[in-house]
């Protein structure tokens, strides 16, 4: 590291403060390793239904808050929602004080990318998933109509707007298949793996009592993997299924009263933190499938870094170089004889051991703080 200090500015779509859904652990994490190794953060957050957060001041050299726009206006534009509605002038200002290099984190940060006055800039576009594959898969599963029509109006939309990508100097995409896609289509990008909690493989010794499915239980893709667990896999089981996370959808609550088996299915609405944390552990299996393929899910991070057993489908770790910690099934049969087989078989330490060589090699914070850093020299 030179002798200057370096600084670095950071558009965060959301507040990064508490750090409890995917996009906003990566950021924060992400904040607080490049902290760590030196870097003077200006972190710029535009409010969506966030408060101010304190701690944020422990890491940044400077915090800053704008307000993001609501309305009709704003949706009847060529450029996506996501991006309009975060295009204050007052963070334009402030970037254009300086000459520090700029992280925007997501597509939805993007607003001021091609604007001429930050054409010499250092610009690097955190990608956090494929957003318009992302959302064309929110509107169909959305049942609600006008939910639907924006959903698919905004996938339209940010496929049209992604070329913007073409004035970032790196394209940093969190997944390997999200890297093989933007690299094909604009060529200057790198992976740069998901920031996250752990600085250790942390998993007790002994059996778990029940299988864990986890993960923001009113998103889409989080509703039709738990309905398939209810439905499909866990039809059959009398093995008990704990099924945990945000504000379960109507749908997810219905299947588990309707199940005949249902006595084995528990929801658990809005755990904290901890004990979200201590349901991945004391669980003797996690059970991750998705049937959504962009981005990578930090709920499969948390459940190798401190869970026992577990199973996914080849969607959820294609590409991820994760495969051989997880017992990859894609059917719910195939699911379900998985579940009974591991049921009643202790964690090994040798699996430990092999956890501990992959994800501390790929997914160390530091070593990727490390990688950002290398870029502030382009």
């Amino acid at each position: 590291m030179g002798t200057s200090p370096k600084h670095l500015h950071i558009i965060s779509f959301n507040i990064p403060y508490p750090a409890n859904y995917g996009g906003v652990i990566d950021i924060f994490y992400k904040i607080k390793a490049l902290h760590s190794i030196g870097i003077k953060i200006h972190l710029h957050c535009y409010e969506y239904g966030r408060l101010h957060a304190e701690e944020l001041k422990e890491y940044c050299y400077s915090v800053h808050y704008y307000q993001r726009y609501k309305g009709l206006r704003y949706f009847f534009s060529k450029k996506p929602y996501i991006v309009n509605t975060r295009s204050n002038k007052k963070l334009f200002n402030i970037l254009t004080k300086d000459n520090y290099p700029i992280l925007f984190e997501g597509l939805h940060s993007t607003f001021f990318i091609s604007n001429d006055k930050l054409k010499s800039r250092n610009k690097i576009v955190r990608t956090h998933n494929i957003e318009h594959e992302y959302y064309k898969n929110l509107s169909e599963i959305e049942e609600k109509y006008l939910n639907k029509f924006f959903f698919k109006s905004e996938a339209k939309k940010l496929l049209e707007y992604e070329p913007i990508l073409k004035n970032a100097s790196k394209i940093a995409a969190i997944s390997n298949n999200d890297f093989i896609y933007f690299n094909k289509k604009y060529s200057n990008t790198i992976l740069l793996p998901a920031f996250h909690t752990y600085d250790k493989v942390d998993i007790k010794s002994g059996k778990g009592d029940y299988v864990l499915y986890h993960g923001n239980l009113s998103v889409g893709e989080n509703v039709i993997a738990a309905l398939f667990l209810i439905n499909n896999v866990f039809k059959n089981l009398k093995i008990p299924l704990i099924i945990a996370g945000k504000n379960p959808n109507k749908h997810i609550i219905d299947a588990v009263l309707n199940n005949n088996n249902n006595n084995n299915i528990q929801i658990i609405s809005n755990p904290d933190n901890a004990k979200m944390n201590e349901l991945i552990q004391n669980a003797q299996i996690n059970i991750l499938p998705t049937f959504q393929g962009t981005g990578i899910k930090l709920k499969l991070l948390a459940a190798l870094f401190t869970g026992r057993h577990c199973i996914t489908n080849l969607t959820m770790v294609e590409n991820t170089g994760l495969q051989n910690l997880c017992s990859v099934k894609n059917t719910a049969l195939e699911m379900s004889e998985e579940i009974r087989r591991l049921f009643n078989i202790e964690f090994d330490e040798t699996e430990k051991n092999n956890r501990e060589k992959v994800l501390l090699k790929d997914f160390c914070n530091i070593e990727n703080a490390k990688i950002i850093e290398k870029l502030l020299n382009i």
